[in-house]
C-alpha cells in the first residue's frame, strides 16, 4: 500500500531540470520570493553584519570570477568532477553565497563536518577528489595539516571570516590565506564567467553537492545530491508549508540559522528553502545557548530550527530563557533526530503559545520526506508526507503494510531521491531499489502510520531498524526508552543501546547524564531511573542491562546519538571485565 500526501497538501510545481541550486535562487522566474521585497537573508546573529538578497547575487558572481583566475576552474572544460570544493567551516553568512559561486563554476561543493578530524578530513578530501578546501581561522591548522596529505597546495586554501569574537583566541601561525571578502574584491576588477548553457535535464543529472552520511547503514559515504534534488525539495518544502503560511498572514519571518550549514538540514530546510522564500537567516557560528538566547531576543526570531538536544538545553536552563523576551517565537521545527513525547509536552507546557512541530529526512532524500503541518499537530509523529513523494512499508516478511498503526521499513519515492553513492555501486545497489513502481529508497528505518484527530495520515518514526534490541524475540525501540527517561527530574541527557545477555540474547542499558536534581549517589539515582522504566513499560523494556552514567552522551554535530561509539566503549568494558576473571 502507497501513501499519499494529505488530500489538502497543494500540487508541487513543475521542477526546473536544467539550471544550478545558485541560478534557481538568484531570480524569480521559478517562483522565488521577489528579490527586492526579501529580507536579508543572511545575517550575523553576533555582529549583525548582513547582506541583501542582491547583495548575496553580486558576491555570489564576484567569487565565481576570482576562484575560476585563481584556481583556473574553467565552467566550460571537463567535467564537475574536475572542480570539486571542500567546505570545511563554522556557519557564515558567506558560506551559501559560496555554494552558489562554486556551482557558477560548474562545480561541486563537499560540505565536511566542522567537527572533523585531521584523518576524517583527510580521508573526505581524497575520497571526494577535492582540489580546493574553504575553511575559518579556528579550524585553518586541521585544513593545512589535511590538505598537505592529500597535497592540496597552500594557494588553493582560502578563509570564510568569522566574528572577531570567534577567533580572538586563536593563534595562527604563518601567512593566513586569502579570504573571501580579498576574493569578491577581486573579482569586481575581473571579467564576467561566461554563462553556462545546459542541455534539458542536465540539472537532474549533474551532482551539486557530495555531502557524506552514514547511510541506511555501515560506514559514511558520498551521497551524490543533484541541482534536480535539492530545488526539488526546496519547492517541496514551500508547497507544504506555504497554505499555513498564507492562513497566518506570514510572508516572509526570521528564522535561527544555528545548526551546521554543512549538514544537509542546515544547508536544505534552513538556509535554501529560506532564501527561496524570502526569510532571513540569523546565522551563528556554533550553538552557545546564552548567544543563541540573545540572538532569538535581539533579532526577533520567529521560527527556531533546532536539534533535539538544544530543546533539552533551553528545558534544562528555564532560568536562562525567562531572562530574555523570547515572545517573537511562533514556531519550533525539530529535525535530524526523533523528538520524545514527553519532551514535546513538557516544551509545550512551559511554551503554550508556540508551536511545535516535527520532520523526518534523511540526506539520501535531500533530505525532507515528511513535516509536521503546525494546524496538524500529532504528538509524537514526524509529520506528513510532502507533496510529490510516495512512502511504503515493508515489514520483516518483505510484505507490503496495507494499515495503520503497523510497523514496516520506510521506503521513499520522490523527485528528492539522490542519484546514489559515489564509487560504491554495492551500496547503491542495496538502497536504491527497483519494483513495478519504480525506484525506492530504502531508509534503514521502523515507522508506522498513524491518523491525526482531523483525519490526516502522519508517520511515526519508532527507530532504526539495526538499533533496535532483541529482547527473548521482542523488538525494543531506544528511542522509546530515551523520551521516557528525559521526562524524569533526575535526568539531563540520554541515550539506550542494547547489551548482551544470557537468557535474553540482548537487553537494554541506558547511559544517563543527571540533571541537578539527581542525587549525588549514583546507586541511589539508578535504582530511581530503573524504578521509572518498570512502573510504566512493559517487562522486556526494563533497563536489565543497568543504568551507568556520563559527563555528555556523544553525539553527532547534527544532534543524533552515536550509539556505536557507546556501543563500542561498552564492548571494551567487558572485555576488559574477561581479561581479569
Amino acid at each position: 500500500m502507497v501513501f499519499h500526501p494529505p488530500a489538502w497538501v497543494p500540487q508541487l510545481p513543475e521542477i526546473p531540470d536544467s539550471i544550478t541550486v545558485g541560478e534557481f535562487l538568484s531570480n524569480e522566474r521559478h517562483g522565488r520570493y521577489n528579490l527586492d521585497l526579501s529580507r536579508s537573508p543572511y545575517t550575523c546573529g553576533l555582529t549583525g553584519k548582513t547582506y541583501t538578497a542582491r547583495d548575496v547575487v553580486d558576491r555570489t558572481e564576484c567569487i565565481a570570477r576570482s576562484l575560476a583566475r585563481r584556481l583556473r576552474f574553467d565552467p566550460h572544460d571537463g567535467t564537475e568532477w574536475d572542480r570539486v570544493v571542500c567546505l570545511f567551516s563554522l556557519n557564515t553568512i558567506d558560506y551559501i553565497p559560496l555554494t552558489h559561486a562554486i556551482h557558477r563554476l560548474n562545480g561541486i561543493v563537499t560540505p565536511a563536518s566542522a567537527a572533523s578530524s585531521v584523518a576524517e578530513l583527510q580521508q573526505q578530501l581524497r575520497s571526494s577528489r577535492a582540489s580546493a578546501i574553504f575553511t575559518s581561522i579556528p579550524l585553518l591548522g586541521t585544513a593545512l595539516e589535511a590538505a598537505r596529505a592529500v597535497k592540496i597546495p597552500e594557494e588553493a586554501i582560502f578563509i570564510l571570516p568569522l566574528p572577531p569574537s570567534e577567533t580572538r583566541e586563536v593563534q595562527v601561525t604563518g601567512v593566513v590565506p586569502p579570504s573571501i571578502d580579498d576574493l569578491v574584491a577581486e573579482g569586481r576588477t575581473l571579467p564576467a564567467v561566461k554563462p553556462l548553457s545546459w542541455t534539458k535535464g542536465q540539472g537532474a543529472r549533474q551532482v551539486a553537492y557530495l555531502c557524506y552520511s552514514s547511510g541506511t547503514s555501515g560506514l559514511p559515504k558520498a551521497v551524490k545530491i543533484s541541482h534536480f534534488n535539492i530545488i526539488a525539495n526546496i519547492l517541496q518544502i514551500a508547497a507544504f508549508e506555504g497554505s499555513t503560511r498564507k492562513q497566518r498572514g506570514v510572508k516572509t519571518q526570521v528564522n535561527l540559522g544555528v545548526l551546521p550549514l554543512g549538514h544537509i538540514y542546515g544547508l536544505t530546510v534552513i538556509a535554501l528553502a529560506s532564501q527561496y522564500r524570502g526569510d532571513e537567516v540569523i546565522i551563528l557560528p556554533r550553538f552557545n545557548l546564552g548567544t543563541f538566547l540573545d540572538s532569538v531576543e535581539k533579532f526577533k526570531i520567529e521560527r527556531l530550527y533546532l536539534v533535539p538536544p538544544i530543546i533539552i538545553q533551553m528545558m534544562n536552563n528555564e532560568e536562562a530563557c525567562r531572562r530574555r523576551d523570547l515572545t517573537s517565537v511562533r514556531s519550533v521545527y525539530s529535525g535530524a533526530a526523533p523528538l520524545g513525547a514527553e519532551l514535546i509536552r513538557s516544551y509545550l507546557k512551559r511554551y503554550p503559545e508556540v508551536a511545535i512541530t516535527q520532520s523526518y529526512g534523511l540526506t539520501e532524500a535531500s533530505p525532507m520526506v515528511v513535516i509536521t503541518s503546525e494546524v496538524d499537530g500529532l504528538v509524537g509523529s514526524s509529520g506528513s508526507v510532502i507533496p510529490g513523494t510516495k512512502i511504503k512499508l515493508v515489514d520483516v516478511k518483505g510484505k507490503e503494510v496495507t494499515s495503520h498503526e503497523t510497523r514496516g521499513e520506510l521506503l521513499v519515492q520522490s523527485p528528492s531521491v539522490v542519484l546514489g553513492y559515489f564509487e560504491n555501486e554495492k551500496a547503491t545497489a542495496e538502497t536504491f531499489v527497483w519494483d513495478d513502481d519504480g525506484r525506492w529508497l530504502k531508509t534503514g528505518d521502523e515507522v508506522l502510520v498513524r491518523k491525526s484527530s482531523l483525519g490526516h495520515e502522519h508517520l511515526v518514526v519508532v527507530d532504526r531498524i539495526k538499533e533496535l534490541i532483541k529482547v527473548k524475540g521482542h523488538q525494543v525501540a531506544p528511542a522509546e526508552l530515551e523520551a521516557h527517561l528525559m521526562a524524569h527530574p533526575f535526568v539531563s541527557d540520554c541515550a539506550v543501546i542494547p547489551v548482551p545477555h544470557p537468557r535474553a540474547d540482548e537487553v537494554p542499558k541506558a547511559f544517563v547524564v543527571k540533571s541537578n536534581e539527581a542525587p549525588l549517589d549514583d546507586k541511589e539515582t539508578a535504582l530511581t531511573l530503573s524504578q521509572h522504566v518498570k512502573e510504566h513499560k512493559a517487562r522486556y523494556k526494563w533497563l536489565t542491562g543497568g543504568v551507568a552514567f556520563l559527563d555528555v552522551i556523544p553525539k553527532s554535530p547534527s544532534g543524533k546519538i552515536l550509539r556505536r561509539t557507546l556501543k563500542d566503549q561498552e564492548k571494551q568494558r567487558l572485555s576488559s571485565i574477561k581479561a581479569k576473571i
